[in-house]
Protein backbone atom coordinates (compact mmCIF):
# COMPACT_ATOMS: atom_id res chain seq x y z
CA UNK A 1 0.00 0.00 0.00
CA UNK A 2 2.84 2.22 0.83
CA UNK A 3 4.65 1.55 -2.47
CA UNK A 4 1.24 2.57 -4.45
CA UNK A 5 1.13 5.72 -2.49
CA UNK A 6 5.01 6.90 -3.47
CA UNK A 7 4.26 5.68 -6.80
CA UNK A 8 1.32 8.09 -6.70
CA UNK A 9 2.92 10.72 -5.38
CA UNK A 10 6.37 10.71 -7.61
CA UNK A 11 4.24 10.30 -10.58
CA UNK A 12 2.08 13.81 -9.55
CA UNK A 13 5.12 15.41 -8.52
CA UNK A 14 6.72 14.28 -12.16
CA UNK A 15 3.09 16.12 -13.62
CA UNK A 16 3.63 18.99 -11.82
CA UNK A 17 7.03 19.53 -12.66
CA UNK A 18 5.81 18.84 -16.05
CA UNK A 19 2.99 21.95 -15.81
CA UNK A 20 4.93 24.20 -14.25
CA UNK A 21 8.29 23.92 -17.09
CA UNK A 22 5.32 24.22 -19.76
CA UNK A 23 4.61 27.58 -18.05
CA UNK A 24 7.90 28.79 -18.02
CA UNK A 25 8.46 28.16 -21.23
CA UNK A 26 5.24 29.34 -22.80
CA UNK A 27 6.44 32.39 -21.08
CA UNK A 28 9.92 32.95 -21.84
CA UNK A 29 8.72 32.13 -25.64
CA UNK A 30 6.70 34.47 -25.65
CA UNK A 31 9.33 37.16 -23.96
CA UNK A 32 11.77 36.17 -26.56
CA UNK A 33 8.80 36.90 -29.65
CA UNK A 34 7.51 40.32 -27.78
CA UNK A 35 11.02 41.87 -26.44
CA UNK A 36 13.23 43.41 -29.45
CA UNK A 37 15.42 46.01 -27.83
CA UNK A 38 16.67 47.18 -31.30
CA UNK A 39 13.41 48.02 -32.27
CA UNK A 40 12.58 49.87 -28.77
CA UNK A 41 16.61 51.91 -28.94
CA UNK A 42 15.45 53.10 -32.27
CA UNK A 43 11.93 54.53 -31.52
CA UNK A 44 13.31 56.08 -28.54
CA UNK A 45 13.19 59.85 -28.81
CA UNK A 46 13.70 62.38 -26.04
CA UNK A 47 10.55 64.53 -24.59
CA UNK A 48 10.11 68.20 -24.91
CA UNK A 49 10.46 68.95 -21.07
CA UNK A 50 13.80 67.46 -21.26
CA UNK A 51 15.06 69.26 -23.49
CA UNK A 52 14.31 72.41 -21.03
CA UNK A 53 16.26 70.68 -18.32
CA UNK A 54 19.64 73.11 -17.37
CA UNK A 55 23.09 71.09 -17.52
CA UNK A 56 23.07 70.53 -14.09
CA UNK A 57 19.33 68.84 -13.59
CA UNK A 58 20.79 67.03 -17.01
CA UNK A 59 23.32 65.60 -15.41
CA UNK A 60 21.43 64.33 -12.32
CA UNK A 61 18.34 63.11 -14.27
CA UNK A 62 20.81 61.67 -16.96
CA UNK A 63 19.62 57.88 -17.68
CA UNK A 64 21.55 55.04 -18.52
CA UNK A 65 22.94 54.45 -21.46
CA UNK A 66 20.96 52.72 -24.21
CA UNK A 67 24.34 50.07 -24.59
CA UNK A 68 23.98 49.22 -20.36
CA UNK A 69 19.83 49.11 -20.80
CA UNK A 70 20.76 46.30 -23.50
CA UNK A 71 23.20 44.05 -21.41
CA UNK A 72 21.40 44.99 -18.21
CA UNK A 73 17.88 43.00 -20.09
CA UNK A 74 20.06 40.40 -21.85
CA UNK A 75 21.28 39.08 -18.75
CA UNK A 76 17.71 39.25 -17.39
CA UNK A 77 16.98 37.35 -20.30
CA UNK A 78 19.56 35.12 -20.06
CA UNK A 79 18.97 34.04 -16.44
CA UNK A 80 15.32 33.75 -17.58
CA UNK A 81 16.42 31.35 -20.42
CA UNK A 82 18.81 29.07 -18.33
CA UNK A 83 16.21 29.09 -15.75
CA UNK A 84 13.70 27.65 -17.96
CA UNK A 85 16.79 25.19 -19.16
CA UNK A 86 17.16 23.47 -16.54
CA UNK A 87 13.48 23.24 -15.39
CA UNK A 88 12.74 21.72 -18.88
CA UNK A 89 15.89 19.25 -18.47
CA UNK A 90 14.31 18.12 -15.13
CA UNK A 91 10.70 17.79 -16.73
CA UNK A 92 12.26 16.04 -19.80
CA UNK A 93 12.69 12.69 -17.99
CA UNK A 94 8.93 12.67 -16.91
CA UNK A 95 8.18 13.14 -20.72
CA UNK A 96 10.84 10.43 -21.44
CA UNK A 97 9.23 8.22 -19.78
CA UNK A 98 5.67 8.70 -20.67
CA UNK A 99 6.55 8.71 -24.34
CA UNK A 100 8.46 5.64 -23.89
CA UNK A 101 5.75 3.46 -21.70
CA UNK A 102 3.51 4.69 -24.48
CA UNK A 103 5.73 3.47 -27.49
CA UNK A 104 6.34 0.14 -26.11
CA UNK A 105 2.53 -0.69 -26.09
CA UNK A 106 1.72 0.49 -28.92
CA UNK A 107 4.37 -0.59 -31.09
CA UNK A 108 4.16 -4.30 -29.69
CA UNK A 109 3.17 -5.98 -32.68
CA UNK A 110 5.81 -4.25 -34.24
CA UNK A 111 8.26 -5.93 -31.47
CA UNK A 112 6.85 -9.28 -32.04
CA UNK A 113 6.61 -8.90 -36.06
CA UNK A 114 10.50 -7.54 -35.94
CA UNK A 115 11.10 -10.81 -33.95
CA UNK A 116 9.62 -13.52 -36.37
CA UNK A 117 11.21 -11.55 -39.46
CA UNK A 118 14.57 -12.24 -37.68
CA UNK A 119 14.10 -15.98 -36.89
CA UNK A 120 12.57 -16.94 -40.49
CA UNK A 121 15.63 -14.86 -42.38
CA UNK A 122 18.48 -15.82 -40.01
CA UNK A 123 20.64 -17.55 -37.66
CA UNK A 124 21.25 -16.26 -34.40
CA UNK A 125 19.65 -13.63 -31.23
CA UNK A 126 16.82 -11.66 -31.88
CA UNK A 127 18.17 -8.87 -30.31
CA UNK A 128 21.64 -7.01 -30.44
CA UNK A 129 23.15 -4.96 -28.10
CA UNK A 130 26.15 -2.81 -28.63
CA UNK A 131 28.60 -0.78 -26.53
CA UNK A 132 28.14 3.10 -27.17
CA UNK A 133 28.98 6.17 -24.76
CA UNK A 134 26.35 7.86 -23.20
CA UNK A 135 25.88 11.37 -21.07
CA UNK A 136 29.55 12.60 -19.01
CA UNK A 137 31.25 9.11 -21.17
CA UNK A 138 29.51 6.78 -19.58
CA UNK A 139 29.18 3.54 -21.36
CA UNK A 140 25.73 1.46 -21.70
CA UNK A 141 24.56 -1.05 -24.06
CA UNK A 142 22.42 -0.27 -26.27
CA UNK A 143 19.19 -2.21 -27.93
CA UNK A 144 18.79 -3.06 -31.54
CA UNK A 145 16.98 -6.01 -33.48
CA UNK A 146 19.71 -7.51 -35.37
CA UNK A 147 19.68 -6.58 -39.05
CA UNK A 148 23.09 -8.00 -39.46
CA UNK A 149 24.94 -11.17 -40.00
CA UNK A 150 26.76 -12.49 -36.83
CA UNK A 151 29.93 -11.40 -36.18
CA UNK A 152 29.59 -8.88 -38.93
CA UNK A 153 32.52 -7.23 -37.90
CA UNK A 154 34.99 -10.07 -36.98
CA UNK A 155 36.89 -9.34 -40.46
CA UNK A 156 36.91 -5.67 -40.39
CA UNK A 157 36.30 -4.28 -37.12
CA UNK A 158 34.07 -1.86 -35.95
CA UNK A 159 32.72 0.51 -39.33
CA UNK A 160 29.93 2.45 -40.45
CA UNK A 161 27.08 1.39 -42.07
CA UNK A 162 27.25 1.73 -46.26
CA UNK A 163 24.52 1.70 -48.82
CA UNK A 164 23.81 -1.90 -49.70
CA UNK A 165 25.64 -3.30 -47.17
CA UNK A 166 26.55 -7.07 -47.58
CA UNK A 167 26.37 -7.61 -44.13
CA UNK A 168 22.58 -7.59 -43.60
CA UNK A 169 20.92 -10.25 -43.18
CA UNK A 170 17.28 -10.81 -45.47
CA UNK A 171 14.78 -8.44 -44.15
CA UNK A 172 17.53 -6.23 -42.72
CA UNK A 173 17.57 -3.55 -44.75
CA UNK A 174 13.51 -2.95 -44.36
CA UNK A 175 14.09 -3.30 -40.88
CA UNK A 176 16.70 -0.29 -40.78
CA UNK A 177 14.63 1.56 -43.71
CA UNK A 178 11.97 1.92 -41.18
CA UNK A 179 13.44 2.27 -38.25
CA UNK A 180 11.75 -0.61 -36.81
CA UNK A 181 15.24 -1.59 -35.34
CA UNK A 182 15.80 1.44 -33.08
CA UNK A 183 12.50 0.57 -31.28
CA UNK A 184 14.19 -1.36 -28.70
CA UNK A 185 16.16 1.55 -27.73
CA UNK A 186 12.67 2.63 -25.46
CA UNK A 187 13.87 0.43 -23.23
CA UNK A 188 17.16 2.27 -22.75
CA UNK A 189 15.23 5.10 -22.35
CA UNK A 190 13.03 3.56 -19.66
CA UNK A 191 16.61 2.88 -17.76
CA UNK A 192 17.83 6.47 -17.86
CA UNK A 193 20.72 5.83 -20.48
CA UNK A 194 19.08 7.24 -23.33
CA UNK A 195 16.41 10.36 -23.95
CA UNK A 196 13.78 9.63 -26.62
CA UNK A 197 15.85 13.09 -28.00
CA UNK A 198 19.00 13.82 -28.32
CA UNK A 199 22.51 13.96 -29.41
CA UNK A 200 22.81 9.86 -30.98
CA UNK A 201 25.27 7.47 -29.38
CA UNK A 202 28.18 6.90 -30.65
CA UNK A 203 31.06 3.69 -30.21
CA UNK A 204 33.22 4.33 -27.97
CA UNK A 205 36.17 3.23 -30.85
CA UNK A 206 34.61 6.01 -32.66
CA UNK A 207 35.05 8.58 -30.20
CA UNK A 208 38.48 8.35 -29.03
CA UNK A 209 38.90 8.81 -32.79
CA UNK A 210 36.33 11.95 -33.89
CA UNK A 211 37.17 13.97 -30.55
CA UNK A 212 40.96 14.58 -31.63
CA UNK A 213 39.55 15.48 -35.23
CA UNK A 214 36.48 17.19 -34.29
CA UNK A 215 36.28 20.55 -32.91
CA UNK A 216 33.20 20.88 -30.30
CA UNK A 217 32.82 17.14 -30.41
CA UNK A 218 32.35 16.56 -26.57
CA UNK A 219 29.90 18.93 -26.15
CA UNK A 220 27.46 16.02 -27.47
CA UNK A 221 28.08 14.03 -24.30
CA UNK A 222 26.38 16.55 -22.02
CA UNK A 223 23.25 15.15 -23.11
CA UNK A 224 21.55 11.90 -22.96
CA UNK A 225 21.98 10.77 -26.21
CA UNK A 226 18.56 9.94 -27.81
CA UNK A 227 16.74 7.65 -30.19
CA UNK A 228 16.02 10.37 -32.59
CA UNK A 229 16.64 14.02 -32.51
CA UNK A 230 18.02 17.34 -35.19
CA UNK A 231 21.17 15.32 -36.84
CA UNK A 232 19.33 12.27 -36.95
CA UNK A 233 16.42 13.78 -38.84
CA UNK A 234 17.47 16.36 -41.09
CA UNK A 235 20.85 14.69 -41.86
CA UNK A 236 21.94 11.39 -43.34
CA UNK A 237 24.06 8.45 -41.49
CA UNK A 238 27.82 8.42 -40.96
CA UNK A 239 29.62 7.63 -43.98
CA UNK A 240 32.72 10.13 -44.05
CA UNK A 241 34.50 12.14 -41.49
CA UNK A 242 32.63 15.15 -43.54
CA UNK A 243 29.23 13.78 -42.21
CA UNK A 244 30.35 13.70 -38.72
CA UNK A 245 31.53 17.15 -39.10
CA UNK A 246 28.26 18.18 -40.18
CA UNK A 247 26.37 16.21 -37.92
CA UNK A 248 28.68 17.82 -34.56
CA UNK A 249 26.94 21.43 -35.93
CA UNK A 250 23.25 19.93 -35.63
CA UNK A 251 23.74 18.50 -31.91
CA UNK A 252 25.50 21.73 -30.63
CA UNK A 253 22.34 23.60 -32.83
CA UNK A 254 20.22 21.39 -31.03
CA UNK A 255 21.78 21.95 -27.07
CA UNK A 256 21.93 25.85 -27.64
CA UNK A 257 18.45 25.79 -28.49
CA UNK A 258 17.24 22.93 -26.11
CA UNK A 259 13.66 23.53 -25.09
CA UNK A 260 9.89 22.24 -25.81
CA UNK A 261 9.48 23.62 -28.42
CA UNK A 262 12.40 22.38 -30.17
CA UNK A 263 11.55 18.81 -29.14
CA UNK A 264 7.89 18.83 -30.62
CA UNK A 265 9.60 20.02 -34.05
CA UNK A 266 11.76 16.76 -33.95
CA UNK A 267 9.39 14.56 -33.14
CA UNK A 268 7.30 15.96 -36.03
CA UNK A 269 9.86 15.37 -38.12
CA UNK A 270 10.70 12.19 -37.01
CA UNK A 271 7.05 11.09 -37.98
CA UNK A 272 7.94 11.68 -41.91
CA UNK A 273 11.50 10.08 -41.46
CA UNK A 274 9.90 7.06 -40.56
CA UNK A 275 7.08 6.89 -43.06
CA UNK A 276 9.78 8.14 -45.86
CA UNK A 277 12.79 6.49 -44.59
CA UNK A 278 15.12 9.06 -45.43
CA UNK A 279 18.13 9.12 -44.05
CA UNK A 280 18.34 5.17 -43.10
CA UNK A 281 21.27 2.49 -44.00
Amino acid sequence: MRRKQQKIRKLMSMALAFAVSMVVVTTAWAALSLVDFQSDLKEFKPSAQSETLTSAAKEKARAPEPSTLVLFGSGILGMVLSFVRKTYIVAKRAIDIFLASVAIVLLSPLFLFAAVLIKLTSRGPVIFTQTRMGKDGQLFQIYKFRTMKVDAEKETGPVWASMDDPRLIPGGEFLRKTHIDEITQFFNVLKGEMSVIGPRPERPEFVAKLRTQICDYEKRLTLKPGITGLAQVWHRYDETLADVRKKIKYDVLYIKRLCLWTDLQILFRTVRVVFTGEGAR
